[in-house]
């Protein structure tokens, strides 16, 4: 999946003699807190709801000074430089430019979420384990081939660095939903498994809410 794929098609960039009321307002219809400025097919900048606040609403955005410089991704960046460079700047929205650096449209966070929300292995049902270990131990090789001993597959996995350690956590989607015997043979190796989620569990827990709401009311 690359920037282009995510174009949104609602959100028509700002032009320089918008003024920050229409920015703002814009901005408030569509629940974001930037906007591109766009003068033809040339992105100029990206304005925030906080660069508009510090000045004149009344003024045109054009003569404002921009806190940003100018994020931006290419047509075929993939997701996870989108993903990247959106984080980095705390984006709501980001611009896509073509090879030849012109505006072709913004991609606006929800676009993201949706789009990792459909994902397959988010959808497909099953449990997530979290293991803990040190960079130097990492090997998703092994980590699989454990996974796939006990008749199970990883569906995908994320990684999550501790700054202040030398330790990560490798979050795993596992396609079963009884993990017993995976989380047993991840011990068995001397892996620390530092939490795990369970479909099943989760449904009991809100059968059992449910059961007991139901008790409650007819008291």
């Amino acid at each position: 999946m690359i920037a282009s794929n995510l174009l949104s098609q609602n959100i028509v960039p700002l032009k320089t003699s918008d003024t920050g009321e229409e920015a703002l307002s814009i901005m408030s219809d569509f629940y974001v807190k930037h906007m591109p400025i766009v003068n033809n097919k040339q992105l100029l900048g990206l304005i925030s709801e906080d660069d508009i606040l510090n000045h004149d609403i009344k003024e045109a955005v054009g003569s404002y000074q921009l806190s940003m410089s100018r994020p931006y991704v290419k047509e075929g960046d993939h997701i996870f430089e989108v993903m990247s460079i959106m984080s980095e700047y705390n984006l709501t929205v980001i611009p896509v430019i073509d090879v030849e650096d012109n505006y072709l449209g913004l991609i606006c966070q929800d676009d993201l979420l949706r789009f990792f929300a459909g994902i397959g292995s988010f959808t497909e049902p099953g449990s997530i384990i979290v293991l803990e270990m040190s960079k130097r131990d990492y090997s998703l090789s092994q980590i699989a081939r454990i996974v796939e001993s006990e008749n199970a597959a990883v569906l995908s996995s994320f990684i999550t660095t501790n700054l202040d350690t030398m330790k990560i956590d490798v979050t795993l989607k596992i396609n079963v939903q009884d993990v017993s015997a995976v989380l047993a043979t991840f011990q068995r190796f001397n892996y620390t498994v530092k939490a795990s989620f369970q479909e099943s569990d989760y449904f009991d827990s809100l059968r059992d809410r449910y059961d007991s709401l139901m008790s409650f009311l007819n008291v």
